[in-house]
């Protein structure tokens, strides 16, 4: 039996009916929302990472036909291995970074970038040329427009904060609730390290800014 296989039946085997009913609302995957045809097992989180770290040694070939599941767990504990594999080996983020790049496509909701865009992509960013992250931000591409805000919490981490700015300009006017909570999310990370800064940023630009944005910065 090949290590995807066991990989996919261990993941069934902790399906949850109950709660995948749940995240389905949650993650709005009705007609015409944005998560729209998403299917869920109602794995927590937790679950999945060790599900990632137990198969962890899967080739990248069989890590991209995972993230081609229309499962969702299936997709984030592919993405989670590549956290892992990140994380662990510096031979393989080139190859990583890449193939991150490569498939955003399928890097389609809010949490599938929340947890992996600042650890692969801002990781490797930090003392890098950003420009790729203003490519992103100006996508017509929903998630990559949020992968390129969440990945600038790395640098946040980090007491760099002009990335992170820069962006949110960008997206300010964006009409996309998931831009906006990520904009003001970003923003609030931002002011818990430095609130000046914050402030600053909000008296110069809190005329363009939605409500959800505002609301989610102070």
């Amino acid at each position: 039996m090949s290590l995807l296989i066991k990989l996919k039946a261990e993941t069934l085997s902790l399906k949850n009916p109950q709660k995948a009913k749940i995240l389905s609302n949650f993650f709005k995957t009705g007609k015409g929302e944005y998560g729209e045809g998403d299917i869920f097992y109602g794995i927590n989180v937790p679950q999945s990472r060790k599900i990632a770290v137990k198969y962890s040694s899967l080739p990248l070939s069989q890590v991209k036909k995972l993230l081609q599941s229309k499962i969702h767990e299936e997709r984030l504990i592919s993405l989670l291995i590549l956290v892992h594999n990140h994380n662990k080996n510096k031979d393989k983020r080139n190859e990583i970074i890449k193939f991150y790049l490569a498939n955003t496509n399928k890097i389609n909701s809010w949490d599938l970038v929340d947890l992996t865009a600042d650890k692969i992509l801002g990781s490797h960013l930090l003392n890098k040329d950003k420009s790729l992250l203003y490519k992103l931000a100006r996508s017509s591409n929903l998630w990559e427009k949020r992968i390129s805000i969440i990945s600038t919490f790395y640098f946040i981490k980090n007491n760099q904060f002009g990335e992170t700015l820069s962006i949110s300009k960008l997206l300010l006017k964006d009409k996309h609730d998931l831009i906006q909570k990520a904009v003001g999310w970003m923003l609030r990370e931002i002011g818990k390290r430095s609130l000046s800064t914050l402030e600053g940023f909000l008296k110069d630009n809190y005329k363009e800014m939605s409500r959800t944005t505002l609301s989610y910065a102070i």
